[in-house]
């Protein structure tokens, strides 16, 4: 009895996979006009479908959104009673429908024909109403539906079509990795996405000392900021050193009187150091394989100049791993 659906299972997802790869030989040139019109789109994307290809839009437009594109899904229903008011005549239009004959989307043709709206219509046949009337056909295969009824395999090629279209626009409007981080600021990829500095220390908070500094001084300093470090400078304000709570206690171990030492002759000479740019997780990855627990940040290639501490603890702080 456990078995019973097994069979069924495998045949659903054999059928899915035959329609992408039906899918892949349907990409064409018609693909890239489609790609550059939704990346220099100056106002919005507005996705459109009935029923199943409803549901498919709207995460279609969720996902355009989430990369840098401005999107929404309108409803078809919903359209012919106000809602075409939202559509622009600098909005791209992109309607979603097997067959390309549903009725419910013929108001919504006329409106953006008649406005010239661009239109994008993704649909399996060419008699019909919306691939006659669209601007840029993506024609989907002909599929076999599991179950001989059920919008199955339609729907995946259409799903898998609306992804290449919004990574292909990300790609080509070099919508990267900070891109995406800003409009995803919570939850756990928000904070994967966070960089080092998003989380550094800066201002009064640097532990900075000068190198002619008397150990003496710099004891207080160290116990004053309580990062556990000391970040060195020279007279020109440039790193060049860092002394840690651990090479004090190593100092102190071998009875060597550290107060009267110079801040210079104890540091541990050209610290390591991070860009402010990197993602916090790399830094992560710096200090665990140098066994280190804070890092000298640094703009762009001014290494020397240090203009932030990022210490393990912020990190760890900020859900980061």
């Amino acid at each position: 009895m456990s078995k019973r659906f097994i069979p069924t299972a495998k045949n659903v997802i054999d059928l899915e996979i035959k329609a992408l790869q039906e899918l892949k030989k349907t990409i064409n040139s018609s693909f890239n006009k489609a790609v550059i019109e939704i990346a220099k789109c100056q106002s919005k994307v507005i996705l459109c479908g009935v029923g199943k290809s409803g549901l498919i839009a709207a995460k279609i437009s969720a996902t355009l959104s989430s990369v840098g594109t401005p999107s929404f899904n309108l409803s078809a229903s919903d359209s012919s009673h106000g809602d075409l008011g939202s559509l622009s005549k600098k909005d791209i239009l992109i309607l979603m429908s097997y067959s390309g004959k549903t009725s419910e989307l013929k108001n919504i043709i006329q409106y953006a024909n008649r406005n010239k709206i661009l239109l994008i219509g993704i649909m399996s046949k060419k008699d019909s109403i919306l691939y006659k009337a669209s601007d840029i056909k993506l024609i989907i295969p002909n599929v076999k539906e599991s179950g001989g009824i059920v919008p199955t395999s339609s729907t995946i090629a259409q799903l898998a079509l609306g992804d290449a279209l919004a990574i292909s626009a990300m790609q080509y409007k070099k919508f990267g990795k900070l891109d995406f981080k800003k409009i995803h600021p919570a939850g756990n990829l928000g904070a994967q996405l966070k960089t080092v500095q998003d989380i550094m220390l800066t201002g009064n908070k640097i532990p900075f000392v000068k190198e002619d500094l008397k150990m003496k001084s710099a004891i207080k300093i160290l116990s004053d900021k309580k990062l556990g470090i000391l970040i060195v400078q020279n007279k020109l304000k440039k790193t060049t050193g860092i002394i840690t709570d651990g090479q004090i206690r190593r100092f102190n171990q071998k009875k060597i009187h550290l107060h009267s030492i110079k801040v210079k002759d104890v540091m541990t000479k050209s610290p390591i150091s991070i860009d402010k740019n990197v993602l916090a997780a790399k830094a992560l990855a710096l200090m665990n394989n140098n066994k280190i627990t804070s890092l000298c940040v640094y703009e762009k290639k001014n290494k020397y100049k240090t203009i932030g501490v990022i210490h393990i603890h912020n990190i760890l702080q900020s859900n980061i791993s």
